[in-house]
This record gives C-alpha cells, sequence and structure tokens, in this order.
C-alpha cells in the first residue's frame, strides 16, 4: 500500500472503523428490536434465537477464509465487496416477511460481516507504522466497545417506528462507508497462492454444528431425543440426541481442522487458514484465550437483557434502548480515556482493570435482578460494567498482537478476529440457553406450586418460553391468568440473574487467563521459519 499523507490516514481510518461499527451494531441492535420481531412476524424462542445467532456464527466461522482472500485478492477490495454485500442483504432484511426469510437474509448479512472484519484489521495494519500503529489499533478496538453499547440504544429509537429501520438505516452508512475508503485509501497488494478448501470447510462445518448444539440443545435435548427434529420431510424423533451427535461431529471436524493446519504450517505446499504455530507465542495464545472467554461473559448478557427490560419491567422498545445508555456512557468514556492512561498503564493492565470492573458491574446486575428493579441500580451497574467494556476492549488487540512478527501480523489479526467472534457468537448461544432454560424450569415450578395441574403449567410455559417473553402483557392484562404473569416475570428475573453470575464467571476465567500473560518488552516478534 502506497504512503498517504497523514489526514488521509486518519480519515480513512474513520470510515474503517465506521465500517467495524455497522457490523457490531447490527449485531446487538437486533436484541432490542426482537420482540417487536416477535409480535409481528409470530416467531417462536428458537427462532428468535437463531435470527441472533446466525449473524454471528457465519461471521466467526468464515474470518479465517476471509483473511486468506484478503492476502490474494487485495484487503481493500474484499473490504468494499463486504461492504456492497451488507447494503443489500440489510434491504433484505428489512423486507423479510417471515421469520425464516429474516433468518437467511441475517446469515447473509454475517457473510458480508466477515468480510468486513478482519480486512478493517489489515487495513489499519497496512496504513499506519510505529506509534501511530497502536493509537489506530486502539481506536478500533474502542469502536467495537461503544458500536456495543449503542445498537440497543437505536434499535429502540427505531423499533418505536418499526423494527424493519433498524436494517434499513444501514443504506446511507454503506454508501458512506464505501465512498471514504474507495477515496481515502490506497488499493492493496495481493499475493499469489491457494485456499486451503479443504480446511475451509472443516472450520465452517465445525463451528456451525456447534453453534447449532448450543442453540437447540434445550430444544431437542442434550443426550437423548426429547424433541423431534423434521428437516425435508425426514424425522429424527428417537435414540441420540442430534444435539450429542453435532456436539460430537463438531469436535471431530475441529481437531481435523487443526490437525490440517499444523501439516501445512510444516510445508505442506499450501499456505493454512490459521497458523498454528502462531500459538507458541505465550501472549499471543493465551491472549486469545482471553479474547474467546471476554466475548462469552460480554456480550451474551446483551442479547437477553433487552427482553427482560421491556417484558418484566414493562419498559417500551425506546426505554430499554434508553436503560442501556449508562453502558455506551461508560464504555466511551473508557476508551477515549485509555489513550490517556497509557503511558501510565499498560495495554495487558488496562484490560485486566476492564476485566474486573466488568465483574463488579455484572455482579451488581446478578444481585438487583428482580420483577420490581428500580432504574437507578440498573444504571449504576451497566455504567460500571461499561467502562470496564470500554477498557477491555480497546486494548485487547494490542495485547494479542504485541508478539506477533511483522510478516505474519495479518494471519494473527484474522485468528485474534475469529477468536474474539467467535466468543461473541458462542456467549450468544450459551447465556440465551441459560436464561430460557431457567425460565421454562422456574415458572413450571412455580405453577406447580401454586396448585396448578401440571398439564395447565406445560402449556402457559411453553406459551412464555416460545414467545420470548411477549405472552407475558396479554396474561398480565387478563385476572385469569395475572398470576401467571406474575410468576413469569419472577422466573424471568431468576433467568436474567443466572445469565449475570454465568457471564461474570466466564470473565472471571478470562481474568484468570491474562494471568499468564507476560507484557510485551520486545519491539518485534519471534520469527517464524517453515520446516
Amino acid at each position: 500500500m502506497t504512503a498517504q499523507s497523514p489526514p488521509r490516514r486518519w480519515l480513512g481510518l474513520i470510515a474503517v472503523t465506521l465500517g467495524v461499527a455497522l457490523i457490531v451494531v447490527d449485531a446487538t441492535i437486533v436484541n432490542v428490536i426482537v420482540p417487536s420481531i416477535v409480535g409481528d412476524l409470530g416467531v417462536s424462542s428458537g427462532e428468535v434465537q437463531w435470527v441472533q445467532e446466525s449473524y454471528a456464527i457465519v461471521l466467526a466461522a468464515l474470518l479465517l477464509l476471509v483473511g486468506r482472500l484478503a492476502d490474494l485478492l487485495g484487503a481493500r477490495r474484499v473490504f468494499l465487496a463486504g461492504v456492497v454485500m451488507f447494503g443489500v442483504t440489510s434491504v433484505f432484511a428489512a423486507l423479510a416477511p417471515t421469520g425464516g426469510l429474516l433468518i437467511l437474509a441475517r446469515f447473509l448479512q454475517g457473510v458480508a460481516a466477515a468480510m468486513i472484519l478482519p480486512t478493517s484489521l489489515a487495513l489499519v495494519n497496512a496504513t499506519f507504522t510505529g506509534r501511530e500503529r497502536g493509537r489506530a489499533f486502539a481506536v478500533w478496538g474502542s469502536t467495537i466497545g461503544a458500536a456495543a453499547a449503542v445498537g440497543p440504544l437505536l434499535g429502540g429509537a427505531l423499533a418505536e417506528i418499526s423494527w424493519r429501520w433498524a436494517f434499513g438505516i444501514n443504506i446511507p452508512l454503506v454508501v458512506l462507508i464505501f465512498l471514504g475508503v474507495r477515496t481515502l485509501l490506497a488499493p492493496s497488494p495481493r499475493t499469489s497462492g491457494r485456499i486451503d478448501l479443504p480446511g475451509a470447510v472443516l472450520s465452517v462445518v465445525g463451528l456451525g454444528l456447534l453453534a447449532f448444539a448450543l442453540v437447540e440443545g434445550r430444544t431437542y435435548g442434550w443426550v437423548t431425543t426429547v424433541h423431534p427434529l423434521d428437516v425435508a420431510g425426514l424425522s429424527w424423533d428417537r435414540g441420540p440426541s442430534p444435539v450429542l451427535v453435532s456436539l460430537l461431529v463438531s469436535a471431530v471436524a475441529l481437531l481435523m481442522f487443526v490437525r490440517r493446519q499444523a501439516a501445512l504450517g510444516r510445508g505442506g505446499g499450501t499456505q493454512p487458514l490459521m497458523d498454528v504455530r502462531l500459538f507458541s507465542i505465550g501472549s499471543f495464545r493465551n491472549g486469545n484465550v482471553a479474547t474467546v472467554l471476554i466475548g462469552l461473559g460480554e456480550f451474551g448478557i446483551m442479547a437477553v437483557l433487552p427482553l427482560w427490560l421491556q417484558f418484566t419491567l414493562g419498559y417500551s422498545a425506546l426505554q430499554a434502548g434508553l436503560a442501556l445508555v449508562p453502558l455506551a456512557l461508560g464504555s466511551f468514556v473508557a476508551s477515549g480515556a485509555s489513550f490517556g492512561m497509557a503511558s501510565a498503564l499498560s495495554p495487558l493492565t488496562l484490560v485486566r482493570l476492564g476485566l474486573a470492573l466488568e465483574v463488579v458491574g455484572l455482579a451488581g446486575l446478578g444481585l438487583i435482578a428482580t420483577s420490581d428493579s428500580a432504574w437507578w441500580p440498573i444504571s449504576l451497574a451497566l455504567l460500571v460494567y461499561g467502562v470496564g467494556v470500554g477498557f477491555a476492549s480497546a486494548q485487547v488487540t494490542n495485547v494479542v498482537l504485541a508478539d506477533v512478527p511483522a510478516d505474519s501480523a495479518g494471519q494473527g489479526a484474522g485468528i485474534q478476529s475469529a477468536a474474539r467472534e467467535l466468543g461473541f457468537a458462542l456467549g450468544i448461544a450459551v447465556l440465551t440457553t441459560a436464561f430460557f432454560s431457567v425460565l421454562g424450569t422456574a415458572l413450571h415450578q412455580r405453577l406447580v406450586a401454586s396448585g396448578m395441574r401440571e398439564s395447565l403449567s406445560d402449556q402457559h410455559t411453553a406459551a412464555v418460553t416460545d414467545s420470548a417473553g411477549a405472552a407475558i402483557a396479554p396474561l398480565a392484562a387478563d385476572p385469569r391468568t395475572a398470576a401467571v404473569a406474575e410468576a413469569a416475570q419472577a422466573a424471568m428475573s431468576q433467568g436474567l440473574s443466572m445469565a449475570a453470575w454465568l457471564a461474570v464467571g466466564l470473565l472471571v476465567l478470562a481474568l484468570a487467563a491474562t494471568a499468564a500473560v507476560r507484557p510485551s518488552t520486545a519491539t518485534t516478534g519471534p520469527t517464524l521459519t517453515h520446516a
């Protein structure tokens, strides 16, 4: 990439980070508009999870492949193609008449997002050098934390008009990003070589089946089949659960993928999608473990919090978005403060500080989650949590890539992006599954304990869980079922509390993982040579 003037470089960075913000906002904006989608399209709780999950899982599954495509075709070209595709699929999502077509649109959006995220890192890496590169990476990282918090607020505001505008608003932003990157950043260089197609297939199959298992485990059973799976006229209604089989096949596929990448890294003729030798670098290996755990704990809670705010506390979509403003404010302030604190505290220290604050904020949320929680303790917990997200998200990329050799920076960035998005995707799956499982179990127990017969209890429990909580308001409006609504609100609060404490545990593990990372003292990392 040719040298560019400082103003053009920084304006180009703004355009690139707007692209990153776009895909992150679209990952979190759905969390607030889900109730509106449920009411309009009548989707089930399983479909709700796939509206959220398909985007993130496809994004995570394709990152390594796209990173290699960017090397072959040029990062700027792939980035721009992803932006165009994101705009087209946003129109598709905005016009979707059914839940199934909306899920398809989200799937295709995930493909486009996968074309944007790793190439944005590659563009930043190629455009900036020295101290400027560190600052540019910090801007890139802080954008993720801020955008994740802004998404629900934007979604809440747009849901007051129509949930479809949450996707339609992407169109003018896509045009702005496309023109900015094409005008301000030079074309990227290309390399020669081939794509590891078997490795790509193994990674997509492994991650896709892992996603299916995590999302549908509570529906079909974790070990034995408890509900038939009907696909293309065929029914899986007995024996081992399709979830258990998916987990086993996923484990085999991912193991084969890692073994193949290791073999290619030793000189197999085709460049690997994932250079496993990079994991011999302590900061890279342990930093990526922390990155996955951070993704698991950070953003999964955002998938269920808006449901609790709206269906238990009775907030409107806009009010739910406004309730998350403290999170956005804390993330924004911390991201900016991290620049001033960088001279006194290392990026690793700032990540640890951020994780500790996230743990405090989520623990507070877990403690105060009841069916009549006041707004101010929620705001305080989310503010502390947001400050933590801002510190951790702004600096974790610097920690992971600190000791990666310059000639492996592109692959290192792609792997780190995959780790971040894999954690994000699995976090949604794990925490939403825990939330709905606790909701269903707790509601059923409460209704049976009140003297309701088993069959009627099962009926009400299914109505609440299948609607993702949307059935609570109609139940509350009918005096004959008002008690059921109260039990459902209490059970939903119990589910949120469990999800918050689960996220706390994951973030504590992430904090422990950073203990194995040693602060970088080298200006360049070790050289990796082929055998």
